[in-house]
């Protein structure tokens, strides 16, 4: 069975990772140790009461002393500016089993500096990537490559939330597409395959005196080499909040609504052909699903993601980017144009 390190217990660390874990060790009794899981936060402990869950380590030697790491998960929730040197510090404890919080990069020198790591220890990686594993996203797949509704001519991606409060408080990322974009763009390389940016632009976060560059929304459109084209669009000043895909197919339409928070964690479905609509709606707790299976893949071997889809995303997101310095501006809110 397996322990549980987490660097990091920011948002994702605390907020996420740690109750996400507690309900995988009750849907995958046997894989999950019992013992409290054992963190470290580079910045400082998280204030609060003292957990009978969790273990503060002052440090990674020091958590190393209260783990074995053939039989630890590390779980890296530091900010990516930092990542290549925690998987580094992590490697050289002998750590080697490890699940990173998405993106695995912000730009291509990050995405270098991290491969060479993993490379050079031979590090397993399985980045925190829900949406594919995501019930949701298993039926789209399926439906794409039975045909069900024929091919693909164009998906667009709705991925809308207010996020003003972390944006002002400096949350972290510089671009609004580093905050919901990542999830649905790996969906997209894996339902149709690998792209090119076609266009990318980042609105301004505006608020009273208040302005946040590039981290009011975000519009990216691809080009699939297949032939079909995407376009995501996420407003981080929306009034609601709003995970939809829609696939425009030769045979009909359909239209997928991914869970919107964790406190109900139930997608739906439907498809829209010759004028009839079909709804379904089904449990989808895609993150404790990836931690399950992550830990699984662990515990029975080397484990680990094929890294190409996070690499490509990556790669993607960082020539976005590029060309979102050029074209942002205060614009106009993008929720009305999905």
């Amino acid at each position: 069975m397996l322990r549980t390190l987490i660097v990091g217990l920011g948002r994702a660390g605390l907020g996420l990772h740690v109750p996400v874990l507690l309900k995988a060790r009750a849907r995958a009794p046997g894989t999950f140790a019992d013992e409290p899981v054992v963190a470290v936060d580079p910045r400082a402990a998280p204030a609060g009461p003292p957990r009978q869950d969790l273990v503060l380590a002052g440090s990674l030697p020091r958590a190393w002393e209260l783990l074995d790491p053939a039989h630890t998960v590390v779980h890296v929730c530091t900010p990516p500016s930092v990542r290549a040197e925690v998987l580094r510090e992590v490697a050289l404890l002998g750590f080697s089993k490890v699940v990173v919080e998405k993106p695995l990069a912000t730009d291509r020198d990050a995405l270098r500096s991290v491969l060479a790591v993993v490379r050079e220890h031979g590090l397993s990686l399985s980045v925190v990537a829900p949406w594919l594993h995501s019930t949701l996203t298993a039926r789209l797949v399926a439906m794409v490559e039975g045909g069900q509704l024929g091919s693909v001519r164009t998906v667009t991606v709705a991925q809308h939330k207010p996020r003003f409060r972390r944006s002002l408080d400096n949350g972290g990322h510089t671009s609004a597409l580093d905050v919901e974009v990542p999830h649905s763009l790996g969906v997209l390389l894996r339902l149709l395959g690998d792209a090119e940016v076609r266009a990318a632009s980042c609105t301004d976060l505006s608020l009273g005196a208040s302005v946040v560059p590039r981290m009011g929304g975000a519009r990216l459109t691809l080009q699939h080499h297949g032939g079909a084209r995407s376009e995501i669009v996420s407003d981080l000043t929306a009034p609601v909040r709003e995970r939809r895909i829609t696939l425009d197919m030769t045979g009909g339409t359909a239209i997928g609504h991914y869970p919107v928070g964790q406190d109900d964690d139930f997608a739906q479905l439907e498809k829209v052909t010759a004028g009839r609509r079909v709804r379904e709606v089904f449990e989808d707790d895609a993150l404790t699903s990836f931690m399950v299976s992550a830990y699984r893949d662990y515990a029975s071997g080397p484990g680990g993601d094929d890294p190409w889809i996070h690499a490509r995303t990556a790669e993607l997101l960082d020539e976005a980017k590029q060309l979102t310095v050029s074209n942002t501006g205060r614009g106009e809110p993008l929720t009305h144009v999905t």
